[in-house]
This record gives C-alpha cells, sequence and structure tokens, in this order.
C-alpha cells in the first residue's frame, strides 16, 4: 500500500522570464572561465575555490565528479586548470558551505519540498546528519547512524526472500564503495543490482561485448591526437563531456577532420576556444566540425547504412577502400553482412534519415581513403528501441576500414558519470557473468546467487506490483532519472523503506516508501580519515585506466560517513554471523578492499602498488590490440535493418537532452547558454516550419502528450522556442519530460528506456502562465 503524503513527483508548473538569443558559435573561452568562476565565488567563496581547483584531476588531488573523460598524461596536464565549465560547476556544488540540518527538516514538510523546483532542492546545500521520515509522518527527524544501520538490516532480514530489496547504484560511487556493495549484496543473496547504465550506455555493452568482445571503449586519450577522422554521433561535448574539445582540437591541429551527425546543432562542435592557450584565445579558438550532418532522431542506422553502400560501390570499382585482410584475418559475418549491404535502398537511406545523397557521398569519399578513424557517440544513439543495433552499425563501419586495433583509430563510447564504468568493472550488474561469480564463490568461500536480478525498469515494475519493498540507492537521483515519473513515483511509494545515501537534497528523498532514510555521505572533494589513517579511492574513466582520487577538504560535517563505510557498516550490520568478511576491517582500510578486488576481478594484479603510481595503470583491453574476445574470436559484422519511424501528420518524435547548466539531473542554473535559451527549462524546441503549422509562435505555451501502445501521458504546459532541428522532432529537458516517457517503451536487448523516440502530440495549452 502507498503512503499517504501528498507528495509532488512531477517537477512544478513555475515559470520565469524565458529568454531567447541566437545559439552560440564558440564554446569555452574565457565566458566558460567567468561562468565558472562565479559559480565557484558564490559556493565556495573565491581563495578557497581558487585552492581547491589546484586539486582537480591531479595526480595527488581528486577525481572531478562529473563526466568520466580521461585526464592527459600527467607530464602533459595543466598543473593549475586540468577541468572544464561543467566540472567546475559539479565541484563547487559538491562543495559549497551551505548546509541542510535537522531543524530544516523539522521546518519544512517533505510535502512542501516537494513543491519547489529541482534547482532549489540541490541549492539548499549540503546534507549533514542522517535523518529518518517515520510511517505517516511528513517531517524527517534525526537518527543516529547506529539507529540507522539497525533499522535497515530489520527490514532486510525479515523479508521472505532477499530478491525483494533492490540496491541501485549510481556511477559516482568509487571502485571500493562499489565492490565492497555488490559483495554485500550478494552475500546478503540477490543479483539486484540495477545501475545508471541501465538508462545510459547498456546499449553500448551489449553492442560491444556481442561484436567486439568487451563493453568497453578500445581506443586512448593519444588515439584522437592522431586521428584522420572523428565521428561524433549523437552526442554534445560542448555540455556533456567538455574536456573532450581540447582533444579535438589536437585532432584537427594534427589535420584530422570532425564530423558532427547529431539533430540538433551543438556549439561545442562548431568552435571551441581553449582558454588555456592565450594564442586560441587571441585567434578566436579553433573550428571543430567539418562537416555537420543533421540526422533526423533515430535516423543513424539509415544514414551509416547508406555511408556504407556508398563505400561498397567504391571498394568493387578499386579495392583497398575495405580492408580486406583484417576482414578475412579478425572478422566473421562479412559475407551474409556484404549480401545484405549489397541490398540497401540509397532512397531509403536519404528518406529515414533526413541525410541528402549528396551529403553521404561527401563522408564516403571522406572515409575512403582513411583508417585512422575513431567513432564516439553517446545517449543520441544508446536510447533509441533499436539502439544496440545502431552501435552494431557503427562496429560495422569500422570494421570495413579495419579501424579497430590500431593507433589513432577505434571506438568511443563516452560515458557521462565519473566512475560508472568502474562500477560495472567491480561487479555492479544484475546479469553477471558465470566466472566473475565463480570467482567470488572461491575467493569468498560462500555460494553468490545465479539468477539474474532486476534491471532499472524491471526493479520500478517490481516494486510497483509489490514483488520488491526495499529500495536502497548508493548515490543518485533515481526519481529524476528515470522513465514514467509518475509510474516510478508509485513504485517508490508502493515499498515499505526506502534509502538514499547521497550528498544533497533532491527529489527521491521526497518520494518515498513508508518509512524513509537519507544516509549523508562525504564527497569526491572531501577527506576520508578511517581508524587506520587517510584513505584514498580509486575510479576508472572512460577509456579503461583506473587512478587514485584524494579528497583535501575538511568533510561538511563531523556527522558524515564515506560510501564505503556506510557500504561496510550496512553489511556487517545486516549479515553478522552469515558472512565470514571483515567488514570493520575493510571499513578501516581501503587497501583491504583492493586486496580483494585484485583476487577477484582481471586486469588488477599488484592493485594496491599499480594504483600509487604516477596517473594509474590500463585495465586489460582485448578490442585495443585485435584480441576479441566474444563467442567467435573474431570481431563481429551484423545485420541490421533501417527503422522505420513513419509518423502520422499530427505527432512528433521526441527526444530528451539536458541544458549547458546540468549535469545528468543535478541542475546547477536556468541557462541553457550555448543554445541561447535563458532562465526556463520547460521548453519544447520545434522546427520553424511545424511551429507554422500548427500555428505557434515564440513562446507559445503547449501541452504534450507521448502515444505508445494505446497509453497516454501528459505534461502541460511548455514553452516553444524555435530551434534548428528536422521536422518532425522536437527536443525538451529532463527530467521535466520524463513523465512522458513510458515504462514499456525499452531498447531491444539493453533495456534501456526510450528516451530519445518518445511519440507526442503538441496542442496549445489549457493553462495559462503562472
Amino acid at each position: 500500500m502507498a503512503n499517504k503524503r501528498n507528495t509532488e513527483a512531477k517537477t512544478p508548473l513555475k515559470f520565469n522570464d524565458l529568454g531567447i538569443s541566437d545559439i552560440k558559435d564558440n564554446a569555452a573561452g574565457i565566458p566558460a572561465v567567468l561562468a565558472s568562476l562565479k559559480y565557484l565565488t558564490n559556493e565556495v567563496g573565491f581563495l578557497d575555490a581558487m585552492s581547491l581547483m589546484l586539486k582537480a584531476n591531479q595526480t595527488e588531488g581528486f577525481d572531478c565528479p562529473s563526466c568520466a573523460w580521461p585526464d592527459p598524461h600527467p607530464n602533459e596536464r595543466s598543473s593549475v586548470a586540468e577541468y572544464c565549465e561543467n566540472g567546475a560547476k559539479a565541484i563547487g556544488d559538491e562543495a559549497t558551505k551551505k548546509r541542510i540540518d535537522a531543524a530544516f527538516f523539522k521546518k519544512h514538510s517533505v510535502e512542501e519540498l516537494s513543491a519547489q523546483s529541482d534547482y532549489w532542492l540541490n541549492k539548499q546545500g549540503r546534507l549533514t546528519s542522517p535523518m529518518f521520515l517515520p510511517k505517516g509522518s511528513k517531517h524527517y527527524q534525526p537518527i543516529t547512524w547506529d539507529d540507522a544501520f539497525t533499522k535497515i538490516a530489520k527490514q532486510l532480514n525479515t523479508l521472505k526472500n532477499p530478491n525483494e530489496a533492490i540496491f541501485y547504484t549510481s556511477g559516482r560511487a568509487s571502485n571500493e564503495a562499489a565492490f565492497s556493495y555488490q559483495l554485500f549484496v550478494r552475500q546478503f543473496g540477490t543479483n539486484n543490482l540495477p545501475d545508471c547504465s541501465n538508462m545510459c550506455h547498456e546499449s553500448s555493452g551489449v553492442a560491444l561485448n556481442e561484436t567486439v568482445g568487451i563493453g568497453k571503449g578500445s581506443v586512448t586519450l593519444e588515439d584522437f591526437y592522431e586521428a584522420e577522422v572523428v565521428l561524433v554521433i549523437g552526442q554534445n561535448p560542448g555540455t556533456n563531456h567538455p574536456r573532450m574539445m581540447s582533444a579535438l582540437q589536437k585532432c584537427k591541429h594534427n589535420g584530422g577532420q570532425i564530423v558532427s551527425i547529431n539533430p540538433l546543432p551543438e556549439t561545442g562542435l562548431k568552435k571551441f576556444t581553449n582558454p588555456q592557450e592565450v594564442f586560441e584565445v587571441l585567434k578566436g579558438g579553433t573550428s571543430l566540425a567539418d562537416h555537420f550532418l543533421q540526422v533526423k532522431i533515430n535516423g543513424d542506422v539509415a544514414l551509416l547504412k547508406g555511408i556504407m553502400f556508398l563505400l561498397l560501390q567504391k571498394d568493387k570499382k578499386q579495392q583497398g577502400v575495405f580492408d580486406h585482410h583484417f576482414i578475412a584475418t579478425h572478422t566473421t559475418g562479412f559475407q551474409d553482412f556484404e549480401v545484405h549491404l549489397a541490398q540497401t535502398n540509397l532512397e531509403e537511406c536519404v528518406r529515414e534519415s533526413g541525410i541528402s545523397l549528396a551529403q553521404m557521398e561527401e563522408i564516403a569519399n571522406l572515409l575512403a581513403n582513411k583508417t585512422k578513424i575513431i567513432a564516439c557517440w553517446a545517449m543520441g544513439l544508446t536510447q533509441h528501441k533499436n539502439a544496440v543495433e545502431s552501435i552494431r552499425e557503427v562496429v560495422n563501419l569500422l570494421l570495413l576500414k579495419g579501424s579497430i586495433g590500431h593507433k589513432g583509430a577505434g571506438l568511443c563510447p563516452v560515458r557521462g558519470h565519473s566512475n560508472v564504468q568502474g562500477d560495472r568493472t567491480m561487479g555492479i550488474y544484475e546479469k553477471p557473468p558465470q566466472a566473475f561469480l565463480d570467482r567470488l564463490q572461491k575467493y569468498f568461500n560462500f555460494e553468490p546467487p545465479r539468477e539474474h536480478g532486476y534491471d532499472t525498469v524491471a526493479a520500478i515494475k517490481a516494486m510497483h506490483k509489490g514483488e520488491a519493498s526495499v529500495f536502497f540507492a548508493l548515490g543518485g537521483n533515481f526519481l529524476s532519472a528515470t522513465p514514467d515519473t509518475e509510474f516510478t513515483a508509485e513504485a517508490l511509494q508502493r515499498c515499505t523503506l526506502t534509502v538514499q545515501v547521497s550528498t544533497k537534497l533532491n527529489r527521491s528523498h521526497l518520494i518515498t516508501g513508508e518509512e524513509a532514510l537519507i544516509l549523508p555521505c562525504l564527497g569526491r572533494t572531501e577527506r576520508d580519515v578511517q581508524q587506520s589513517g587517510e584513505q584514498f579511492v580509486s575510479v576508472e574513466n572512460s577509456m579503461g585506466i583506473v587512478h587514485a582520487s584524494r579528497g583535501n577538504l575538511q568533510p561538511a560535517s563531523e556527522d558524515l560517513m564515506s560510501e564505503t563505510a556506510i557500504v561496510c557498516m550496512l553489511a556487517h550490520t545486516t549479515l553478522k554471523e552469515r558472512s565470514n568478511v571483515n567488514w570493520l576491517a575493510m571499513s578501516d582500510n581501503y587497501d583491504l578492499i583492493r586486496d580483494h578486488i585484485e583476487g577477484c576481478i582481471l586486469g588488477f594484479e599488484n592493485f594496491n602498488s599499480r594504483v600509487r603510481e604516477e596517473g594509474g595503470f590500463y585495465l586489460p583491453n582485448g578490442a585495443r590490440i585485435k584480441k576479441f574476445n566474444n563467442a567467435f574470436g573474431k570481431a563481429l559484422f551484423t545485420v541490421n535493418l533501417i527503422p522505420q519511424n513513419t509518423l502520422p501528420s499530427d505527432r512528433f518524435l521526441m527526444m530528451t537532452i539536458r541544458t549547458h547548466d546540468q549535469f545528468n539531473t543535478t541542475v546547477y542554473g536556468l541557462d541553457d547558454r550555448y543554445r541561447g535559451i535563458y532562465n526556463e527549462r520547460r521548453v519544447v524546441l520545434m522546427n520553424p516550419e511545424d511551429m507554422a503549422a500548427k500555428g505557434l509562435t515564440t513562446k507559445s505555451m503547449v501541452d504534450l502528450t507521448s502515444f505508445f501502445e494505446g497509453e497516454e501521458r501528459y505534461a502541460p504546459s511548455f514553452l516553444v522556442v524555435p530551434f534548428s532541428i528536422p521536422r518532425g522532432c522536437v527536443a525538451t529537458y529532463f527530467p521535466e519530460a520524463n513523465v512522458l516517457v513510458p515504462i514499456n517503451q525499452i531498447a531491444d536487448r539493453s533495456h534501456t528506456p526510450v528516451s530519445k523516440g518518445v511519440v507526442v502530440g503538441i496542442k496549445a495549452s489549457k493553462y495559462s502562465p503562472i
């Protein structure tokens, strides 16, 4: 039975004075420096900010809690400014001097707080002590750590089946916390370990494991410097991974070309001004994308297939366009793939992609005599119904060119959270490989569960059905990150207990089970001192480098615990004599955890020694050396069909995106500076011709309705912004539009919510601006 609190899951209908200007044509530069300084000064103070940022992404400092883009080699990275604007905001947001204490929760009920925006909630500051929301109460109240652990353990141990508990993980958790967490959960008896990967790059993992034998990218940072061509597909580096622009800049300076494939023009791929280089600032930056292909939403397979068909025609005329030696030696499935590709209908490719034949020919001509090709992508590929097939088509293109396994070439899924890749390496996965479970069993002498657990969507459905009643989140903002906001809220509210390990207040603290706990933890920037002394943690970046992270700030409160310590203490309290693991010793000394990791996970030999080396170490990557550890022992060509996205004339295909003042669900501000949208988030970006056809003008207020398998979902009161986007396509910000994403609309095989392919109708609003 759901709790009786009248809390609001959706973002509130509050409007500001929307400002609109032209799209910016230059990313970073002095404006980014000023924006970073302003944010840091407001949150931390100027002098403290300058001291803090000197430690960001340094070998003796802390890893930025924002994206997972790799750091340059220690000899090449800046000693004073190895971070970007959004990294500075993430660090300032965590290091803020604002605090939330027990008096705050005594003053504000959860109902009152739920009426505030996500931006307002985040701005209230750091959580400082454990808080408990009793059954029937509308106010959180203080609780001791011991009582909190005892309460959670009691709930867990009274479940009829361990599978009635769900243990979610955000990509922020360190390797040490993640390994301890999955070990605890499996000793408890379940594989219910959904994580944020389920909602972002799960499709990449499925496609890459199948085709090249590893669910990670094959490139290094240095490969970007040597690449002849970089394909940037469904990705916005300027906002989501700004330090990537430095790598693209080096690629351009070394003669490489960049191809941007995306429904929206993004400033970060037009021109980049590196603020650390005086000459770059004086000359106005470096133009990045040589080619912009404004593909329709989910038109990527059609585009890639058209380009490959043109390359096939060229190869028939002049041998050498395809790398036939690589194909014969290192791949399988080429014959079936070639037969399928030869049947391609170019007219269909043009129609479904929205890209002209002339543009396809231009890219085919560019790639024909190149082998140093990198393909990188993000959510613009991974969140479609056919996302796995889209990524397999990217792999096909690089296999044809032999562009995997040598310098300057390869695959690059660009991850979001700073350790989301590391968490999966540590075993945060609802479908763990049997070999990994075998190693856990042998090393720790227990029988881990073998039955697959719930992924994120399955976990939401299980809670909604009453088949799971305890929800524990190690970081993140589950409600705002997930699809179908109202359905997910109902699911959480049907739990008996929800627990959130967090640094800042968010909406998931307000939409709860009958009882709820907030467990405040240390941030990445803070010193972590345990009984054995000061600790450090490790993370893995997008390119498979594992390195140390050491906070340097005093904790925001004396009553905070590290994520690792929280997990270990919970395991100790819950499992007791059922576990032969010395959880208290692990909590006191993280070296012991790293010893366990070394004993269970391949590639971590001499972990404690190597992680202390400057710059860390690379994990093994078979695809990087043409060793494809899939079912075939060779890279796999696949046959993928062009999706048909034909819609009725009054329907649009919607994708959700983030603003420049946002990292995942954390909202730093109300501006989307690069896109020229200011002071408002409840907007829908539309093609001006589509606006005219529906009788809409700039700032018209509209209501959105999504349609899926006879179901309708409704989101009122969005302001229309004219934008360069293909006809029939619209874009909205998340989490505001997550309410429109159907819980049952998921990607084939990966089960990722289809946030980039929602069919919507748009009508003049029934409401007036507030």
